[in-house]
């Protein structure tokens, strides 16, 4: 289970929806507690791709991010991106490109951009399986 507090969920939405028709990215830096992953910051990186089909993290952003996450104790928890216009579930690219199985994977639909969906994907080889994710 992911626990995503709500005004960091709207972080997302916002930059999601600000970053439209691209997809948007970035990465989640929290703790595991009990099993649960608590996302403490999200990091709004940019898409350097600048494509509407994929998407590209700016390694310096990245870098930047982890940095900060190490500085407060934190640790790599997952990242997100949107999806403009397909659903909320891993594409091909998305499956292939999941390289580390203990990342939480989100996808954040905007096909209808007044009812966006979050989910959140375990991707390992090709398995896929939806993770719980709680936003609170």
């Amino acid at each position: 289970m992911i626990i995503l507090p709500k005004t960091l969920y709207e972080e997302i939405l916002n930059h999601c929806l600000n970053s439209l028709p691209i997809e948007a990215c970035g990465l989640l830096g929290g703790v595991i507690e009990d099993e649960k992953r608590i996302v403490k910051k999200v990091y709004l990186l940019t898409n350097v791709d600048q494509s509407p089909e994929h998407f590209s993290m700016d390694p310096l952003e990245q870098f930047a991010a982890v940095k900060d996450m190490r500085k407060n104790g934190w640790v790599l928890l997952g990242n997100f991106h949107s999806h403009p216009t397909s659903p909320s579930r891993p594409s091909e690219e998305d499956k292939r490109l999941a390289f580390d199985r203990d990342l939480s994977y989100l996808i954040l639909s905007l096909m209808d951009e007044k009812n966006p969906v979050l989910k959140s994907f375990r991707i390992y080889e090709s398995y896929v399986e939806e993770e719980e994710i709680q936003i609170i």
